[in-house]
């Protein structure tokens, strides 16, 4: 098919050997056909729209405990399509821009001009532990303002950590105590809300953003052990390209996130 294609002859088979007769021609059709067959490729990776057709769909990266607190609760009643995706930032910038996604949430801004940031929120990084950890000897120890006694007292206790992400741990341990964590967490489970639920036991201590506790705290389940000598805070930005086709999708996710956050806040 395609020798007749080219209307030419690529090779000529003999009865032992085959003889490339149009070497140049094969290699020229090669090029010619190996770039748009990369660019099908990236097509259909951005191919995550929907079939139909008066129903629009948003693709939405953001990490997986900030969608399990903040919009998991109203997919249901959105009037189009959702795809919820989750990753690293970096990656998660590079799809937006690419059009993979139409919506990030981030604490980390890109360098792309075809991005806009927009601040909506702020996280700050706390340590928490369970309701059994003995608060009163580490508050001793704090006023004594003596960060080796500090940080070798936290050692003592069991630690919770993630699977992948060991991120706001490293950021703590760093802006407080100048180094990184020169240990291992006892337990490492899934994510940040599996923490959150085990600290409910009694027992261990864990760093974690202050929204995704914030009612544990209040009803006393879990205890806010300490804010850090610096406090540690992030800014949440919604991320978007500034052409979209899907502006009043994007603008109602927004509200929800606001609305969530601010009671989060309040």
């Amino acid at each position: 098919m395609t020798a007749k294609k080219i209307d030419n002859s690529l090779y000529t088979i003999h009865t032992k050997t085959m003889v490339n007769l149009e070497w140049y021609r094969g290699k020229v059709l090669f090029h010619a056909i190996s770039e748009p067959l990369t660019k099908l490729e990236e097509v259909e990776k951005n191919f995550q729209k929907s079939t139909e057709k008066h129903t629009p769909t948003i693709s939405v990266g953001m990490c997986f405990e900030t969608f399990q607190t903040t919009l998991e609760q109203y997919v249901s009643s959105l009037d189009f399509n959702l795809i919820i995706s989750f990753g690293e930032y970096p990656e998660m910038l590079d799809q937006l821009d690419k059009g993979i996604l139409d919506l990030i949430i981030t604490p980390k801004k890109g360098t792309s001009p075809n991005i806009l940031h927009e601040a909506f929120s702020s996280e700050q990084i706390i340590l928490v532990g369970g309701k059994e950890v003995d608060t009163k000897s580490f508050d001793k120890i704090l006023k004594t303002k003596d960060f080796q006694q500090i940080e070798d007292w936290l050692k003592h206790e069991k630690w919770y950590g993630t699977t992948g992400d060991m991120e706001h741990l490293f950021q703590f341990w760093l802006m407080n105590f100048g180094h990184k964590p020169n240990f291992r967490p006892n337990y490492i489970v899934p994510n940040l809300n599996s923490i959150i639920r085990c600290l409910k036991g009694g027992t261990g201590l864990a760093v974690v953003p202050d929204f995704l506790c914030k009612n544990e705290i209040e009803s006393g389940e879990i205890q806010l052990i300490w804010e850090g000598d610096k406090k540690l805070e992030n800014t949440l930005y919604f991320g978007c390209r500034k052409k979209t086709m899907y502006q009043s999708e994007i603008d109602h996710i927004k509200g929800l996130f606001r609305q969530v956050m601010s009671g989060v806040e309040a």
